[in-house]
C-alpha cells in the first residue's frame, strides 16, 4: 500500500476509480449493444417465446382449430394422451428410427470423412459428392427415393434381383426411411467430422510412426481419442434431429402412416390430431410432452458432457 506523508491511501483510491471507470463502460457497451440484440430479441420473443406460452395455454383447454368456445379442462389432456396407445406407438416408432438411424449416420460420417480426408486425387469432388445430397429438399430426397424404393419400377429391386415391398410392408417400411434419411442427412455429419479431422496435428502421426504404430494403432490411440467431442456432437444433434423425424416419412408414404401404421412417427401423430381431427388442446399437450422428452435428451447430454470433461481432469 502507497501512502503519502499526510498518511492518505492512494491505492485504495486508484481502484475505486478504475472500478467506476469500468462499471461506466460496461453500462456504455451495453447500451451500444443492446441496439444490435433487439431485433433478434423480438424475433425470438415473436416466434418462439410467444407460440411455446401460447401452445402451453392452448394444452389446458378443449380447444379446436378454429379457436373459438374453448374451455379450461386442467391436466385432463395430458391424462388422456399418456393413456392413448396411439401416441405412445408413435413415440416407439420415432425412438426405434432414431436406433437405427444414429449409429448409421455416425459411422458412415467418419468413414467417408476418413476416405474424403486422406485421399490425394478429386478431393474436391469426393467432398461434392458426399455432402451434395445434404442441399436437397426433403421432398425432393423422400421422392427420389420412394421411386428407387418402388416394388415394380424401382431401381432397388431391379439391381439386386428381389422383390421386396419395401414401402408397403410394415417389417422394410421405416427400413426404407432409415435409408433414405442416411443417404440425405450423412453428408452435415461428414462435414463436422473432415473439419476435426483437419484439426489434428500432424506431428502426433508422425511422432507414432517413428515409434513404429501402424495405421490401426494410429487410428486408436490418435484419431478416435482427437474426435471424442465432435463424435459426442454429432450423435446429440443426431438423436434430436432423428426423434424428430417427419417430412421424409410422410412424403415417401403419401401423406399416409404407412402400412399398419409402421411410419407414423411422433410429429406426424401430432399435426394428426390437430389438423385432421381439429383438437388443437389435445395436439398441444401431446407437443409439450415431447417437448419434454426433447429437453430431457438434450440435458442428459449436457450433464454426460460436463462428467466426462470433469473427469478427465
Amino acid at each position: 500500500m502507497t501512502t503519502t506523508s499526510a498518511g492518505t491511501v492512494i491505492a485504495p483510491a486508484r481502484a475505486r476509480t478504475t472500478a467506476a471507470s469500468a462499471t461506466v463502460r460496461r453500462k456504455q457497451g451495453l447500451q451500444h449493444g443492446g441496439w444490435f440484440v433487439a431485433p433478434f430479441l423480438v424475433l425470438f420473443a415473436l416466434f418462439v417465446v410467444w407460440p411455446l406460452l401460447r401452445g402451453l395455454w392452448l394444452s389446458f383447454t378443449d380447444a379446436n382449430i378454429s379457436g373459438e368456445g374453448a374451455s379450461f379442462v386442467g391436466l385432463g389432456n395430458y391424462r388422456e394422451a399418456l393413456r392413448d396407445d396411439l401416441m405412445w406407438e408413435a413415440l416407439g416408432h420415432s425412438a426405434y428410427f432414431t436406433l437405427l438411424a444414429v449409429p448409421c449416420i455416425t459411422v458412415l460420417a467418419f468413414l467417408l470423412a476418413m476416405l474424403a480426408h486422406h485421399i490425394e486425387r478429386g478431393k474436391w469432388l469426393w467432398r461434392l459428392c458426399f455432402f451434395a445430397p445434404f442441399l436437397l429438399p426433403s421432398t425432393v430426397a423422400a421422392n427420389l427415393w420412394q421411386w428407387l424404393f418402388n416394388p415394380g419400377t424401382g431401381m432397388i429391386n431391379h439391381v439386386f434381383g428381389t422383390d421386396t415391398p419395401w414401402l408397403t410392408d410394415k417389417t422394410y417400411a421405416m427400413l426404407a426411411v432409415v435409408v433414405t434419411t442416411l443417404w440425405w442427412t450423412v453428408g452435415f455429419s461428414f462435414l463436422l467430422y473432415l473439419a476435426a479431422l483437419q484439426g489434428i496435428p500432424g506431428h502426433l502421426y508422425e511422432a507414432a510412426t517413428l515409434d513404429g504404430a501402424n495405421a490401426w494403432h494410429r487410428m486408436a490411440h490418435i484419431t478416435l481419442p482427437m474426435l471424442r467431442n465432435i463424435t459426442g456432437l454429432v450423435v446429440a444433434l443426431q438423436i434430436l434431429a432423428s426423434l424428430q423425424v417427419f417430412d421424409q416419412a410422410v412424403v415417401m408414404q403419401d401423406f399416409g402412416p404407412g402400412p399398419e401404421g409402421s411410419t407414423r412417427t411422433f410429429v406426424q401423430y401430432t399435426l394428426e390430431e390437430g389438423f385432421t381431427g381439429y383438437r388443437v388442446g389435445y395436439a398441444s399437450a401431446v407437443s409439450i410432452i415431447f417437448f419434454l422428452i426433447i429437453a430431457a435428451v438434450a440435458l442428459a447430454r449436457m450433464w454426460l458432457l460436463r462428467n466426462r470433461e470433469e473427469g478427465g481432469r
